[in-house]
């Protein structure tokens, strides 16, 4: 063994699969590999925390906390670690003090050895609590630095050198153990992290992990040149869920290295036997596995910047809300969210709000509606951007809240009243474990769903069942077979050729009329004679029925998360009569117009579908 050998940290049962398969990777496909990856000799396996706490529970019934305890018991040999997310430890929000002290107790009693936490602001006050609960735990306290940029890819701006460096001494000061740079975006390029890696160092005299993503095809580049200014820890990923999105693979860094000082002296032909094993699981996923493009890295990620978890739910929630061929308009727009708030980095939960946010404003229109984490942010409640946000955003939610914006908390996690013990009431009737209890906390209306599954009170529903790699293969036949393009009838002599104009494009098109009984042709979708279709809130134009009354439909698929107004009820055009979860980021759904609530055939906690009815409206 070298005398400074590089440490690995491996990915590959957490950050590998949320960033190439929005964290769908099951535990029953992971423990088997578990053994092995134990005896590898890794520093420690990221196995949790980040957005595999919420996918388990909402996408695949699985009990996070059962596979943190199994990966415990698999792997007693090696470092468990987590990502932890400061005051919103794995959600979405801020969390009340005394749930981020229960979270981290037990998840530290479940099995975590290493907490790295980080703030999606880089805001220090958001970090103190979670890091003082991680040292009262007893655990090794990592505290993570997001390293973003505004431009070009490169550091400067107003992400400097001094930036960074001020960063990692306000998270020393915080008691951590290890610094990571937390390059979510793979927007570290390899001379800057050589340079920051070796200002890091000299000031905080802390041993340096890195954690890049492969987005921008740099990842690698940046790992060696982060190596030769000493770095300590290195993040990797077993070769079928790394590059793209991901992270390095870990077998050519560790052929890189070989005979050199910094050798890891990890053996290569059981990293090439546990890919192989990994390889053969990986069909059954097939459907969250199909990349967009055919290049393996993302150029474009410069300039949109989206990290690779959130890159894969994109693509993942655009495709169920049938508009993934507005894929290329929403990475446009991403740049101009973000700067439009203040040019946060784009981690959980900021990379959600803004790209929720910039779906959002390529559906219905620039700011047409905001979320309300949106709103939460513009009032301070997550912490203190780094730009200013513009202030025609500061005057719509001041607005919307019919007042002034109050001054923001300093620390946004002290003024929230304690939860815990509301969280445990509420599942009473289901419940008495705190573990539970503490995924209610965090996820109300699809933590009650899952733990209603868990308890036998509900059936597991068909989507969230595990599939064999034969019903996989089955399915990817079919879909196929149904997205096969069918032969084009030919053109009849009643055709006739039409000038179409869109903005400054012009195109002909050759119409051919539908014999419909009457001769008459169908009106061509998606064109009708009257006005275009207002801009409003997130919603589609409302339908006026046969008998008279207005149909609300969903934009979007998602879950309602409350229902604000009942039958009978007397709105005004404006009046929020329903909020709905869709891309993990509350919406509020407005009355179209004045009337009475007729019905609202939805209630909390439902999942509906893009264009299904929430409510009728009998016009005033």
């Amino acid at each position: 063994m070298t005398a400074n050998p590089l440490k690995l940290s491996d990915t590959t049962f957490r950050d590998a699969h949320q960033s190439l398969m929005a964290t769908r990777l099951r535990t029953e496909d992971m423990a088997p590999l578990a053994e092995a990856m134990d005896s590898v000799g890794f520093f420690s396996m990221e196995v949790w925390g980040g957005a595999t706490f919420d996918a388990a529970t909402r996408f695949l019934a699985e009990d996070p906390w059962e596979r943190l305890r199994t990966f415990k018991g698999l792997m007693p040999n090696t470092k468990l670690s987590m990502l932890l997310r400061g005051q919103s430890l794995v959600g979405y929000r801020t969390y009340a003090d005394d749930v981020v002290d229960a979270f981290v107790e037990r998840s530290a009693e479940n099995g975590i050895d290493i907490f790295r936490v980080f703030d999606a602001l880089n805001y220090e006050p958001n970090l103190e609590r979670a890091a003082a609960a991680v040292k009262s735990a007893g655990k090794h306290l990592q505290l993570a630095i997001c390293y973003t940029v505004t431009d070009e890819g490169r550091m400067g701006g107003i992400y400097d050198l001094d930036y960074y460096v001020s960063k990692a001494r306000s998270m020393r000061d915080l008691g951590a153990d290890t610094i990571c740079i937390k390059d979510m975006g793979g927007l570290l390029a390899p001379y800057d992290a050589h340079e920051l890696v070796t200002a890091i160092k000299s000031e905080t005299g802390l041993p340096l992990q890195l954690h890049a993503h492969y987005t921008s095809g740099m990842a690698s580049m940046t790992a060696l040149k982060a190596i030769e200014a000493g770095l300590d820890i290195l993040d990797v990923c077993l070769a079928p869920l790394a590059l793209r999105t991901s992270q390095p693979a870990v077998e050519p860094i560790a052929v890189t290295l070989r005979g050199s000082e910094r050798d890891p002296g990890l053996d290569l032909d059981a990293l090439l036997d546990l890919g192989d094993r990994l390889e053969a699981v990986l069909p059954k996923y097939a459907e969250h596995l199909r990349p967009t493009r055919a290049a393996v890295i993302d150029a474009r990620v410069l300039s949109h910047q989206i990290p690779g978890g959130m890159a894969s739910n994109l693509v993942s929630q655009l495709r169920e809300a049938d508009a993934l061929d507005r894929l290329n308009e929403v990475l446009a727009e991403i740049p101009r969210t973000r700067a439009d708030l203040g040019f946060p980095p784009l981690v959980t939960p900021m990379s959600q709000m803004v790209g929720a946010q910039a779906v959002t404003n390529v559906l219905f229109g620039r700011y047409a509606a905001l979320s309300e984490p949106v709103k939460e942010y513009l009032r301070g409640n997550y912490g203190t951007p780094v730009s200013p946000v513009q202030p025609e955003l500061v005057d719509k939610l001041a607005e919307l809240d019919g007042q002034a914006a109050a001054p923001a908390p300093e620390r946004p996690g002290a003024v929230i009243e304690p939860e815990l013990e509301a969280a445990k009431e509420a599942v009473a009737d289901i419940t008495d474990d705190i573990d539970d209890a503490l995924i209610y906390a965090l996820y109300p209306q699809t933590g009650e769903r899952f733990l209603k599954i868990k308890h036998g009170l509900e059936p597991v529903p068909d989507e969230m069942k595990p599939v064999t790699l034969e019903e996989a293969q089955r399915a990817a036949q079919l879909s196929a077979q149904a997205s096969a393009p069918s032969p084009a009838p030919e053109k009849s002599a009643r055709a006739r050729r039409f000038n179409i104009y869109v903005g400054d494009q012009f195109f002909q098109i050759d119409v051919d009329p539908v014999a419909d009984g009457g001769g008459a042709a169908p009106a061509a979708s998606g064109f009708s004679g009257g006005a275009p279709a207002q801009v409003g809130s997130p919603q589609p134009a409302e339908e006026v029925t046969a008998d008279g009354t207005v149909s609300v439909a969903s934009p979007m698929p998602g879950m309602i998360v409350s229902v604000s107004a009942e039958e009978g009820d007397e709105v005004k055009a404006g009046d929020v009569i329903l909020t709905l979860e869709a891309m993990k980021m509350q919406n509020a759904i407005p009355a179209p117009v004045d009337g009475t609530i007729e019905s609202i055939p939805v209630a909390s906690g439902v999942q509906v579908a893009r264009d299904q009815i929430l409510a009728t409206i009998r016009p005033a």
